[in-house]
């Protein structure tokens, strides 16, 4: 474990198990190349993130891409986050064609460019896999974002996460209707994979909580750009939390409160719903 300027760096126990057994099964040398690549990849999370001022708890790399717990992911606009996520994959790139200026020069071998680049094209690619807490998996929750709800894009993303990383544990052990070896490696990753999404449902309370309150910090932005308000229309009889779970993530919000007639009683904004909801910790309606 490594802290440096305010993030932690550390390696999961499953990369660090498949590092031993590497060593045991004299295959270190490719693992180590492959933890260089994994680290580079997600360098390019962190430096792109560090970029829009983001704040980097901590960085755990694993046998695929690492990931990164941040204080600012979901509170920042989709844009920054689909451009961090994508920054990883972007390396991946950059590293093949690095691996075949070396071969051009001569100072990699044919065999050995080759490795390096299936490497990164197996790393990058299944980084890209719709599949939370992967690039892939990031990238669709943030365009998701553009159009629904931050609170069903949460649900969303777990749900598809889960039956995403059970398709993988299924074609991990398609061999064995051939009476062939599963695929361990991906086995591991499915399951791994199912479990990260499984504790993403049970999570979701926390991280709608942490968007609520930090809804406060994009109001300066949003009035630099003169953002108009996207309306949400309820009768008074709404519940509180039911409004907010309408919030979307890139949009702040103007409440009209109807009557049974259709007309306009009052206009509230989002600010003073999450404010009356965090003072009084109740699932008030709107009439209250």
């Amino acid at each position: 474990m490594i802290r440096w300027r305010g993030t932690t760096y550390s390696l999961h126990p499953l990369l660090i198990m498949l590092l031993v057994l590497s060593a045991i099964t004299g295959h270190l040398l490719e693992l180590i190349t492959l933890v260089i690549i994994v680290a580079v990849h997600e360098a390019g999370h962190v430096i792109a993130a560090k970029c829009f001022g983001w704040t980097i708890i901590d960085v755990k790399l694993l046998p695929f891409g690492g990931v990164a717990e941040t204080e600012d992911g979901a509170l920042s606009p989709s844009w920054q986050e689909i451009i961090v996520a994508a920054a990883g994959p972007l390396q991946n790139v950059f590293m093949i064609g690095l691996s075949l200026l070396f071969q051009y020069m001569g100072w990699w071998s044919e065999a050995w460019s080759n490795y390096f680049i299936e490497a990164n094209l197996i790393i990058g690619g299944f980084n890209l896999l719709p599949i939370p807490p992967l690039d892939g998996g990031r990238i669709m929750q943030a365009l998701c974002a553009y159009g629904l709800s931050y609170h069903f894009t949460l649900r969303l993303g777990a749900w598809v996460g889960i039956v995403g990383s059970s398709l993988l544990g299924l074609f991990a052990l398609l061999p064995l209707l051939k009476h062939s070896a599963i695929n361990m490696n991906l086995l591991v990753l499915g399951l791994f994979l199912l479990w990260t999404n499984i504790m993403e449902c049970r999570h979701i309370p926390y991280r709608f909580f942490r968007f609520l309150v930090h809804r406060a910090r994009r109001l300066r932005e949003w009035e630099m750009r003169s953002h108009i308000g996207r309306p949400i229309v309820a009768s008074s009889e709404r519940g509180l939390v039911d409004i907010m779970q309408r919030f979307r993530r890139n949009s702040y919000h103007m409440i009209y409160v109807i009557d049974e007639h259709g007309r306009i009683q009052r206009v509230i904004p989002e600010q003073q719903l999450i404010d009356a909801f965090f003072q009084h910790w109740q699932d008030d309606s709107l009439s209250k």
